[in-house]
């Protein structure tokens, strides 16, 4: 900042971003409706065709959220009532306990039993060939939804329990309407698009150490069109009050601090070598022990 001061005119609400989830959502709300009547084997292919694609993204635009990015730090509960908004057509409460753990993430990067993103023992002790590591990227959103009650666990708050109020209303009125045939293609997009699938990558790509010494890296490839730029990760770091949206201004401004650093072009090459690699694992973290006070949401 004191070399580039220019970048803090980027620190402001990304205002377009209310106006994507809006058309995110009604984009699945009308997938809900045409796969309703549809064969079996179709709903499977459009929910991996096209509604892993869209859940995935909707996560990261609620990381978008968590960030005050929708409405600013100065309006942070409209970013919340927000968040379990583009949360609905997930189909799994999500939103609010994610802000609450991706704070700890950002606090106390690779903090030992408090940033829920580093694998448990356990995974990095059985995932540890290539048939297992397989298995691990295909069932990712399941580790990251039980890891923080195995890590961290945090008591439940009040919007967390009005998220699930609310995730579970909408859950039963679309099954109402329309039957499991859409309930399906909502959860199973979900789970398909957090597992096995181009867009996942990010999960591995963002802080496994491929190279020692380098802990955090950014993805440069045409997939950040759909994830908000969450591939500008060493940026997000540096400056995780900038929206997405700006975060290639800032590779761009400072170019001399970003452009030398490790780095991605394709989540699917990084699929494939955490797999084939047998260096590489979940075990393949920085982990710190924590010293002094922490606070945590």
């Amino acid at each position: 900042l004191a070399k580039h001061p220019e970048i803090k005119a980027l620190m402001k609400p990304d205002y377009n971003l209310i106006w994507v989830v809006v058309l995110m959502v009604l984009a699945q709300l009308t997938a809900f409706y045409l796969v309703k009547d549809l064969d079996w084997k179709w709903v499977v292919f459009w929910a991996y065709v096209f509604g892993s694609c869209i859940s995935h993204s909707m996560t990261l635009a609620i990381h978008e959220i968590s960030h005050n990015s929708a409405f600013g730090n100065s309006k942070a509960m409209w970013n919340r009532w927000f968040g379990i908004f583009a949360n609905l057509p997930l189909g799994l409460p999500y939103s609010i306990s994610f802000k609450r753990y991706h704070m700890d993430h950002h606090r106390y990067l690779g903090g030992d039993g408090i940033d829920v993103d580093i694998p448990t023992n356990f995974e990095g002790w059985f995932f540890c060939t290539r048939f297992r590591k397989f298995i691990w990227i295909v069932l990712q959103p399941f580790f990251y939804a039980i890891r923080p009650l195995c890590i961290n666990p945090k008591p439940i708050t009040r919007l967390e329990i009005i998220n699930l109020s609310a995730q579970l209303v909408f859950d039963v009125v679309i099954y109402y309407l329309w039957g499991v045939k859409s309930i399906f293609y909502m959860l199973a997009g979900s789970v398909l698009g957090l597992g096995l699938h181009p867009i996942s990558g990010h999960f591995i790509a963002e802080h496994y150490m491929f190279l020692k010494g380098h802990e955090t890296y950014s993805y440069y490839g045409p997939l950040n069109l759909l994830t908000f730029n969450v591939g500008y990760h060493n940026e997000h770091h540096d400056f995780p009050n900038i929206p997405g949206k700006s975060l290639p201004l800032v590779k761009k401004i400072a170019a001399e601090y970003y452009d030398n650093l490790p780095q991605y072009n394709s989540w699917i090459k990084v699929l494939y070598d955490f797999v084939m690699d047998d260096t590489i694992s979940p075990y393949s973290r920085m982990k710190r022990q924590l010293k002094g006070e922490v606070k945590q949401d």
